[in-house]
């Protein structure tokens, strides 16, 4: 496994990430436990996770998987950076979600017992509070790295002008700032080359790539409904908008000879500011075939041919005038 540096800061981590979002609703406490201690095997040492993943269940649910995971112990703590996530409802009552320095209190709170951890290596805002002003937000930031409670801070789903706004506020309060940046970025989604890779690249931001497959429709889909595997009906219509960019990308990952979900990590890791795209297998034989992304490389031809099928953007200002 290659490792990389986190943004502008000293922190190695996997140039794959473990997404565990399937933990609990989709893959049993068991084989998440199995998958973990796999992906600890191949070198990943990189988890991402979220105080309201396992919702279905209950939040907070796949949290308390991972504590339980790290409580076996095996140094299963001391060798993950595990980033976390807080804005999203976890309950009713006000003050419960969101990012009010209340909110990120006790949030953060939960989340160590839930993790069964002293402390948090990455604490992401999930999302924009457009409600709460970054000075509030930094301040409850600080107050928990000076309590020794988190190391880092990242963000999730900002815009490039959020990320500008963040580092410009903590820089003026002499704070080290976001370090991360999780982004919806993929060969089909391509918004964030416009805006938010330049901030992250000019601020020193990691990104971190969430639904690098495009919800599966980068991972080979239409082998997978000719061999009778029904899509989801919001598949379907995702698949049929983008049929004939599939048909050729599925048809050149076949020149190449590479699995279509290896080609888009692959492609993923060739970009500016990524760091390490989120995976997220539900089963050991997923993470095990994932593996291979960091063994391919795409020349510049290859490259090329990827730009031709999804047409990405050049940064701005040159996408909006020359």
């Amino acid at each position: 496994m290659e490792y990389g540096q986190l943004g502008r800061t000293g922190l190695k981590v996997s140039r794959l990430c473990l997404g565990t979002m399937n933990f609990g609703p989709t893959t049993s406490e068991e084989d998440s436990y199995t998958i973990m201690d796999r992906a600890h095997e191949v070198g990943i040492n990189f988890f991402d996770t979220a105080n309201v993943y396992g919702r279905q269940i209950g939040p907070g649910t796949t949290e308390q998987i991972i504590g339980r995971w790290f409580a076996k112990g095996g140094e299963r703590r001391e060798k993950t950076v595990i980033a976390t996530k807080v804005y999203g409802d976890m309950g009713e009552w006000p003050n419960v979600s969101r990012l009010s320095a209340l909110s990120i209190r006790r949030n953060a709170e939960a989340s160590l017992k839930r993790l069964q951890t002293d402390y948090i290596d990455i604490y992401q805002a999930h999302h924009v509070d457009r409600n709460t002003p970054f000075d509030e937000f930094w301040e409850a930031m600080e107050v928990l790295r000076q309590q020794g409670k988190i190391l880092y801070v990242g963000s999730s789903n900002f815009a490039g002008w959020h990320l500008a706004k963040a580092q410009e506020t903590a820089r003026r309060r002499g704070d080290l700032g976001l370090v991360s940046e999780q982004s919806h970025y993929n060969l089909l989604t391509r918004a964030p080359e416009l805006e938010v890779l330049p901030a992250a690249e000019d601020y020193g931001l990691g990104v971190i790539p969430w639904s690098p497959l495009a919800g599966g429709l980068l991972a080979g889909i239409l082998r997978k409904t000719d061999k009778r595997r029904s899509a989801t009906d919001q598949m379907q219509v995702q698949l049929e908008k983008h049929r004939d960019k599939i048909e050729q990308y599925e048809a050149f990952c076949d020149e190449l000879g590479e699995n279509p979900a290896n080609v888009a990590l692959a492609w993923l890791l060739r970009q500016r500011a990524v760091v390490a795209p989120i995976i997220g297998p539900r089963t050991v034989e997923q993470l095990d075939g994932a593996l291979r992304a960091t063994e391919i490389d795409l020349d510049e031809k290859a490259l090329a041919r990827l730009d031709e099928i999804f047409p990405g953007h050049r940064t701005a200002p040159e996408d909006y005038a020359w």
